[in-house]
């Protein structure tokens, strides 16, 4: 697996689609650049470092720098190809993919920042779901065409493709935990569809019957799936959206806690900093407090 630091931008060195009408085998070179292909139609037969890599339609796999890579089989092939450096870019060994999945599922919108660099974790070669086909291609096209422009859009093509990545990302990890819940598949769609409405909500009334409104279910049924898949349980969750967003705004801003409280969804005053605290340890001003003194600033 590797894992990218998503606060710096790829530099994108040479990007194209190439279709061979007539079979064709990869050369064989090592450069010091990452390479992305992803195959669009047929078969592109790789081997890098002694392991052999057999793509076809909607696969993808990153060759690494300086290991040398060859074809080793003779095929008609349509792929995507984006040469690219990072600088921290780098190869991680996942011992518990599942564990991984949850970890990034929940933290990735209760605790900001949570990684430091923030790190987007994505296969060396997946196939992408045939669903994701068309929307996939699209997003290559885009950059493709980016890409070809000059300007700032090669800077834009870096920025779609680390998009891209961050939703093969999702994609990835979402298939882990389908494969973990065997037979349970609708109910981790429904989770991260949850997960979604939250974070699009938060600021709202979120109740119970908003969820089974919204789902569709039993409310406790769906809790009860969410808690064991997140480790928290709905309302939990919500709340720590809340009060990491209300962090947030104490840090950014000079609004007071009346208002604060008011954009994260809890409108009473008193409840706010109660959440607050059981959350986040202390109450908004003592954290404020904090934030001010490390600044050296004025307080509210």
């Amino acid at each position: 697996m590797l894992a990218m630091n998503t606060e710096l931008l790829p530099k994108i060195k040479l990007m194209g689609f190439v279709s061979y009408t007539q079979p064709w085998v990869h050369f064989r070179r090592t450069t010091s650049e990452h390479i992305l292909y992803v195959v669009k139609s047929g078969e592109l037969h790789l081997r890098e470092g002694g392991v052999s890599y057999n793509l076809t339609k909607g696969d993808f796999l990153f060759l690494e720098p300086n290991v040398e890579h060859v074809g080793t089989e003779k095929h008609v092939c349509d792929y995507y190809y984006i040469h690219f450096e990072h600088p921290d870019l780098k190869s991680v060994q996942v011992d518990d993919l599942p564990a991984l999945a949850r970890n990034l599922m929940v933290k990735e919108g209760t605790e900001p920042a949570f990684q430091d660099p923030p790190l987007c974790y994505f296969p060396k070669t997946y196939r992408l779901p045939k669903k994701n086909l068309p929307l996939s291609f699209h997003a290559l096209n885009e950059m493709l065409q980016l890409y070809r422009r000059h300007y700032f859009n090669r800077s834009l093509s870096a920025l779609k493709l680390t998009e891209w990545l961050i939703e093969v990302s999702r994609e990835y990890f979402i298939d882990a935990l389908q494969s973990e819940e065997t037979g349970r598949s609708r109910s981790v769609m429904k989770v991260h569809a949850l997960l979604g409405y939250i974070h699009g909500h938060y600021a709202d009334k979120i109740t119970s019957r908003d969820i089974e409104r919204e789902f569709g279910g039993n409310y406790d049924y769906i809790n009860r799936v969410f808690t064991r898949m997140t480790g928290q349980s709905i309302m939990r969750y919500v709340n720590q959206v809340r009060i990491n967003h209300a962090k947030e705004l104490i840090e950014a801003t000079h609004l007071s806690f009346g208002e604060i409280g008011y954009l994260c969804g809890l409108e009473d005053p008193f409840y706010f900093s109660k959440v607050f605290k059981k959350y986040a340890g202390v109450s908004p001003s003592q954290y404020d407090k904090r934030v001010r003194d490390r600044e050296g600033v004025n307080h509210k």
